[in-house]
């Protein structure tokens, strides 16, 4: 292992790139700010392959840590890690913000050095997320991911974006003040430790692990979002602009789940065994119940939006029915769910920067001036239905057969979102790409650029190729998926 600390440059690369952006001023330098942003999230992007290159798949032990004192009075430390559950994220998350940089480059006329330094800003304290091991530095930077993505939505979004804004910013503090006292008490009880890995061997008796597991409960599953804290999603993604969009719906919904692995699991395992059938049973309602609410929406971005929660439904139902499979599959999902929703806001963008509109009923006979666009559609709507040889079917496929295992019929009802999710993605593509073209706007629609082509040709290379070989991924988490069970399964009572 080299000593170069590639973590802290994943983490501070994309963020001293956004203020060098944001140093660019006005719109007059507006192409200045587009070049140093695409060269900040190519360098992040960069920073963060060795990451996985250089990864040891054997151990399932934190790789290219890196510990420096903080605020020692209270035994605070700049730490940082990565194990096979987090590598892939950061990977993900530098990876997406390239295609946001691209994906935003001539849409954005307005604010356009604030738009992308925003987007670099965020991409840094996400991956400071992934790979916090402390637990005041995860806060910090999880409480900081949200300012960003305020601004986006507030600034940039759409007519309604203020209450968007607010509402998206009001449920996520509402949760994490909670995670705040969960970690306080830790604290506490660790005798003044803010280490996470040190709270994974905390013993702790069952009434605390249960309250514990709640106060997280309510933090991660506004991120996730989980029914019946989902409703800030549909809007925060409706007003949002695109960049907004596949950055909320690749990466942020991910953090959510992403502590349920990092902190509820480890930290309280007899209570997330206790509380299980909850978790399955909120999981269950997000698959099936939001699926069918998916199908009345008329507006494309709500569509997809509530597509995103029924599949990160998948995602807390692998967590919760504690096998490899399900777990492995979970991940997956989330990496998948990463391309394919931000491939679909991308395309619904691409529609949206011509039309301003969003409205399936506005649309109809697309594939007649757009057919290289309607192909690369395609592809993503049935990426997003789970069609086998793409990466939507991967991640699910593994879920429904490790519940099959835990339940049959916790498996057949997870397994029934592939008939919903087909429907309302199928039809919605049927209303939009097919058919004659009945309203004159869409007449004179032109088809995809170079630039366009690009980044949606990158993101279908993605989704075919994890679809079709999945084992990269699998095999890097698979060493800390065993080891995360194997503690789950030690009761610490």
């Amino acid at each position: 292992m080299t000593d170069t600390p590639f973590l802290s440059l994943a983490i501070w690369v994309p963020i001293v790139g956004g203020l060098l952006v944001l140093a660019t001023g006005s719109d007059r330098n507006a192409s200045l700010a587009r070049f140093v942003a695409i060269a900040a999230a190519l360098a992040g992007l960069a920073v963060s392959i060795p990451l996985y290159t250089m990864f040891d798949v054997a151990t399932s032990a934190m790789q290219f840590t890196e510990t420096h004192t903080w605020i020692p009075r209270f035994n605070i430390n700049y730490a940082l890690g990565v194990d096979g559950i987090s590598v892939l994220f950061v990977l993900l998350n530098s990876f997406i913000t390239v295609i946001v940089v691209v994906a935003g480059w001539e849409v954005i006329q307005e604010k356009v050095a604030q738009y992308m330094a925003a987007f670099l800003i965020m991409s840094g304290l996400i991956n400071g997320i992934f790979s916090a091991l402390d637990g005041v530095l995860f806060y910090v930077f999880f409480e900081a991911s949200l300012i960003p993505l305020f601004i986006i939505i507030g600034v940039w979004g759409g007519a309604n974006r203020v209450y968007a804004a607010i509402k998206f910013f009001l449920y996520t503090l509402a949760g994490s003040l909670l995670m705040l006292v969960a970690l306080l008490y830790l604290f506490m009880e660790s005798g003044g430790s803010f280490s996470i890995l040190e709270w994974h061997k905390l013993k702790l008796g069952m009434w605390d692990q249960t309250w514990i597991f709640w106060f997280f409960l309510a933090s991660f599953a506004v991120k996730v979002p989980m029914f019946p804290v989902h409703t800030w999603l549909p809007d925060a993604h409706v007003e949002a602009p695109t960049g907004g969009s596949i950055v909320l719906a690749a990466i942020a919904l991910k953090l959510g789940a992403y502590g349920f692995l990092r902190f509820s699991l480890p930290i309280a395992p007899d209570a997330s065994q206790a509380l299980a059938p909850v978790i399955i049973t909120l999981s269950l309602i997000a698959v099936i119940y939001i699926g069918f609410v998916a199908l009345v929406q008329t507006d494309m971005k709500k569509l997809v939006a509530y597509s995103s929660i029924s599949h990160m439904g998948f995602v807390t139902l692998g967590f919760f029915i504690f096998n490899p499979i399900g777990i492995e599959g979970a991940l997956v999902q989330m990496i998948s769910h990463g391309f394919v929703s931000g491939a679909m806001f991308a395309s619904i963008g691409v529609l949206y920067d011509r039309m301003h509109s969003r409205q399936i009923a506005d649309y109809g006979g697309v594939v007649n001036v757009m057919p290289k666009f309607a192909a690369f559609f395609m592809l993503f709507a049935m990426a997003n239905s789970g069609l086998p040889a793409t990466s939507g079917f991967v991640g699910e496929f593994m879920v429904v057969l490790g519940a099959v295992k835990y339940n049959f019929w916790v498996g057949f009802a997870a397994a029934t979102t592939l008939i919903v999710g087909a429907a309302y993605t199928l039809w919605m593509y049927k209303r939009v790409v097919f058919g004659a073209v009945t309203n004159h706007h869409v007449s004179e629609l032109t088809d995809i650029n170079g630039r366009e082509f690009a980044f949606l040709s990158v993101l279908a290379i993605c989704v075919l190729a994890m679809g079709i070989y999945p084992f990269p991924v699998t095999e890097v988490m698979h060493a800390s998926v065993t080891d995360l069970l194997k503690h789950v399964a030690v009761s610490k009572l």
